[in-house]
């Protein structure tokens, strides 16, 4: 197997629900050789996280792949001990905690710089480790409403509405990962002294959300609902077909906008002044989605798609977890993949994020049971069995 880019590098990964678990899997999935740290009781909260099968769960063992487990309690002394010896002997730390907790139980990145000075740490909280918020509980719940998500997405003249799905903490472990890999990166550079990276859940979500803040400050104008509409182009929006499938249409591009139009018969508004430009489309949204939707509305989820795609306009179906397995693209590009499991057999999961040439990702093995690799990793550090086993009588692991 080709080895990948961070083949070499070791992550302690202390993270629990969800951002820093993901850094840490794509992290895993390019090579790093990544140790889960969970509460040798209670585990990791991820575990009891989405749908199980016959009281296994399924999101554990995409989230967790790639990654050894270890029961510690960082809270022990003696856990303590055990983080410190594996940090120092680590490239990464990953922990989100509030901030103070390690501190508080002597394992702050001052004490592990001390003992390498080379470590990355990264911390993930709700608002970062200073600021007034910094003591709050952060859950990418409240990321979604403060970044101005919510407020811009729904109906215009319904109520805020936040996604069903965990994106702050998505977007923020993506966002991670290139942090570490920058860090790591900069490591290099600077004679192997590392460093410490404050992420909080909503800076990446306040980016990806739009330069709303900067035309505040430019207008004083503030961004409103718009439904499935967009302010800068139309068409846009979702269409129902005969078949009671939906279809979505992004006319981002003039010419896109032009064989939308053409396509469903009404070339005539292409000549109209106000087409010409994206904003200025926008306005007379109303009237295009009637003029397309009305087409749409005619024929099968599948013509329209056909229809749309031989046009050279630009259309997707909106699907399901269903139509996503079933998709031929997907399979046959391998953005899921089916992967052993010692619980499930075959497993089908979402493949590494990217794809590179010469290193290329992969999946080694799947989310693992609590402390399975407890043993193993002690026995790195030099720690005999006996010990382990007193370690295990005063609950420092598992």
């Amino acid at each position: 197997m080709t080895q990948g880019p961070l083949t070499g590098i070791r992550v302690l990964d202390a993270s629990t629900i969800l951002a820093g678990p993901l850094a840490c899997q794509i992290l895993g999935d390019f090579g790093a050789d990544v140790i889960k740290i969970e509460h040798p009781k209670a585990g990791d909260g991820m575990r009891g996280h989405g749908p199980a099968k016959d009281g296994t769960p399924i999101w554990w063992k995409e989230i967790s792949r790639n990654k050894q487990t270890l029961g510690l309690s960082l809270s022990n002394p003696d856990g303590a001990d055990i983080f410190k010896a594996l940090a120092s002997q680590a490239d990464v730390v990953v922990e989100n905690f509030r901030p103070g907790t390690l501190e508080r139980w002597g394992i702050g990145p001052e004490v592990l710089h001390e003992l390498n000075p080379g470590l990355i740490v990264l911390r993930v909280t709700g608002f970062g480790q200073k600021g007034p918020y910094s003591s709050r509980a952060g859950f990418g719940t409240l990321a979604e409403a403060m970044s101005g998500f919510a407020h811009l997405t729904g109906e215009a003249d319904g109520p805020p509405t936040l996604p069903a799905f965990g994106l702050a903490d998505s977007i923020a472990g993506i966002a991670a990962s290139s942090a570490v890999s920058m860090a790591l990166f900069a490591r290099e550079r600077n004679g192997g002294k590392g460093q410490v990276i404050d992420l909080d859940l909503l800076s990446p979500l306040m980016t990806a959300v739009g330069p709303g803040p900067t035309v505040y400050q430019q207008t004083g104008e503030v961004g409103m609902r718009h439904g499935n509409r967009s302010t800068n182009n139309a068409p846009r929006n979702t269409y129902r077909t005969s078949d009671d499938q939906w279809v979505a249409i992004s006319t981002s591009a003039q010419a896109i906008a032009e064989r939308v139009m053409r396509l469903v018969g009404h070339p005539e508004v292409i000549d109209e002044p106000w087409f010409a430009a994206g904003h200025s489309r926008a306005q007379h949204a109303d009237e295009l989605d009637e003029m397309v939707g009305s087409w749409i509305a005619a024929r099968t989820r599948e013509e329209v798609v056909d229809a749309f795609t031989e046009a050279g306009a630009a259309i997707a179906p909106i699907y399901t977890a269903q139509d996503l397995v079933e998709d031929p693209h997907v399979r046959e590009t391998e953005m899921l993949v089916e992967v052993e499991d010692a619980d499930f057999g075959r497993v089908l999961q979402h493949n590494v994020m990217w794809r590179m040439s010469e290193t290329p990702g992969s999946i080694r093995f799947t989310g693992r049971d609590l402390g399975a690799d407890t043993d193993v990793v002690l026995d790195s550090l030099g720690i005999t069995p006996e010990d382990v086993a007193e370690l295990r009588s005063r609950g420092a692991v598992r």
